[in-house]
């Protein structure tokens, strides 16, 4: 692991909040917020991947680097891979880290710690997870449960993920953080997979990874970023930054 790369991907189309990127936040888009927290974070280059002009001209005007990609990407991590080859052709980036673009509050430190899981060669993709406190989000099939097995401190090796509480008994529980780092070749990989069962009968795209034998660690932190999918999240995020510029 020697040279990493952030990139974030971000899209117009959002069908719960439309134009979510560009949505004001204290005064600059949102898109702008999630780079700089990438930045902030120091752990290498950060670009935006995106399917809208505008979105371009709204980084490149605060100093940033942003590409475009098409606008028929399935996902995000298809977009993702047309970015990276955009960028870097030559591969002189051997860790990709992708930060979701609705992440306007994100604390940069959870960020670098996302990477840390792949100084073990063994180890593909690297996440986040953080231990549920809601009883609420135990059962919320939108919160998105990491099962897995202690492996180092505050590290865990992923075995499951699933929408549904899980694992049973005691212990805690852990909400996964849509945050990845994935080795470069690993990325490749991932890329060329067909869809998997499981993947298909939880939508959600990382089950797939496993499904194929790749392995994913996660570090667990204690900030719990807020996503920003609805108009209720978005006054949320203000209120967050607001009281941040205020202290």
């Amino acid at each position: 692991m020697s040279d990493p790369i952030v990139l974030i991907p971000a899209r117009m189309a959002a069908t719960r909040l439309p134009n979510k990127p560009m949505a004001d936040l204290a005064g600059e888009p949102m898109i702008v917020h999630v780079w700089r927290r990438a930045v902030e974070a120091g752990i290498g280059p950060v670009v935006v991947a995106t399917d809208t002009p505008a979105i371009v001209e709204t980084i490149e005007a605060v100093g940033g680097l942003a590409v475009l990609t098409r606008a028929d990407h399935p996902s995000g991590s298809d977009r993702l891979a047309e970015a990276l080859e955009i960028i870097d052709p030559q591969g002189n980036h051997d860790v990709v880290v992708n930060v979701q673009g609705d992440l306007p509050t994100i604390d940069p430190g959870i960020i670098g710690a996302a990477i840390l899981p792949l100084a073990d060669r063994s180890v593909d993709i690297a996440t986040l997870c953080a231990i549920i406190t809601e009883d609420s989000e135990r059962r919320d099939p939108n919160v998105v449960k990491l099962v897995g097995h202690t492996v180092g401190t505050r590290r865990l090796r992923a075995l499951y993920f699933t929408r549904a509480e899980a694992p049973w008994g005691e212990g805690p529980l852990y909400h996964h953080i849509g945050l990845y780092a994935y080795r470069r070749k690993a990325l490749a990989r991932f890329m060329a997979l067909p869809p998997g069962e499981l993947e298909a009968r939880e939508r959600l795209e990382q089950l797939r990874a496993l499904e194929a034998g790749m392995r994913i660690d996660a570090i667990v932190v204690d900030d719990l970023p807020l996503g920003v999918d609805t108009p209720a999240d978005l006054a949320r995020a203000r209120a967050i930054l607001s009281a941040r510029r205020l202290n």
